[in-house]
């Protein structure tokens, strides 16, 4: 009778235990900034609510820039990461393959696999596999690719496996065809807005020089460094917010939203765990019980 009594006893702390632990989300982007930008605000959400989280660049982002050479810019951007995952207190790694060189090779499926169990990720978001960028395009499928391999003892080197799968989740992008982004998961960002725009305009190479002079607005960025934020902000925070008008009220009412003004939304890949909608409130605490 003493022996049920502690296992019962030992059953409901390893429970409380369990329930208590961080929660470890992983981004992983094609490029240093794709995870600032796609998934900045929740990140930054999640490291304010105690839990862990990692972004992790396939690329080392050394071809992203129109005057720099791309070993001078590999090291510039690197240290851009560090800034970021300062400002978010969150971690930021890359590997070290070459802008707009990414393949979904089995050695880059194997570093993932690695990345994933290391982390012990409860949560991985990613690019959609339909995408202008090859490198968003081949993370994607590499992610994709890794997501039940890392279930697969032999097929990792520390032999270190999740058995628990991770929810994958896709980062929003625009296009439409063969199918737009669908926004399961929709977080309201408005209070840490303005640190996921410290975070973006962290990566000074890309959002004040190289995207404005590639995209074609260079001549319209402010010469000021308030007024390349406030431009930057006007870019970046509302992207795709009219997209999310349809879903977000599948997670909140009119009165809370009365003071929301920004907003990321995720969908969720069919390869990973499907949770249903109180799963994912566990696994995204900050949004409305």
């Amino acid at each position: 009778m003493k022996n049920i009594f502690l296992f019962i006893t030992l059953f409901f702390f390893v429970q409380l235990v369990s329930s208590t632990e961080p929660l470890r989300v992983l981004m992983i982007g094609a490029h240093p900034d794709d995870c600032d930008i796609s998934g900045g605000g929740t990140a930054a959400l999640f490291s304010q609510m105690g839990h862990k989280v990692k972004f992790v660049s396939l690329t080392n982002g050394d071809k992203g820039h129109h005057l720099m050479q791309p070993e001078e810019l590999a090291v510039r951007r690197k240290k851009e990461m560090q800034d970021v995952a300062r400002i978010l207190n969150i971690e930021y790694d890359n590997l070290d393959n070459h802008d707009g060189e990414l393949m979904p090779t089995l050695e880059n499926r194997k570093a993932v696999i690695q990345i994933i169990c290391d982390w012990k990720a409860d949560i991985v978001i990613t690019h959609r596999p339909n995408d202008y960028h090859p490198d968003h395009r081949y993370t994607s499928t590499i992610v994709q690719d890794a997501a039940y391999m890392i279930s697969v003892p032999l097929m990792i080197e520390k032999r270190n496996p999740l058995l628990k799968s991770p929810v994958f989740l896709y980062f929003p992008d625009r296009f439409q065809k063969p199918n737009p982004f669908s926004p399961d998961i929709v977080v309201d960002i408005t209070s840490v807005a303005q640190k996921k725009l410290d975070a973006i305009c962290a990566h000074e190479s890309q959002v004040f020089e190289w995207l404005p002079w590639n995209n074609g607005y260079e001549n319209l960025m402010p010469a000021d460094k308030e007024g390349k934020r406030e431009f930057i902000g006007s870019r970046y925070l509302s992207r795709h917010r009219s997209a999310y008008s349809s879903a977000v009220s599948n997670w909140y009412s009119p009165e809370q939203l009365e003071k929301s003004e920004y907003f990321e939304a995720f969908e969720i890949c069919e390869y990973g765990k499907i949770p249903d909608k109180e799963e994912i409130k566990r696994l995204f605490p900050m949004l409305p019980r």
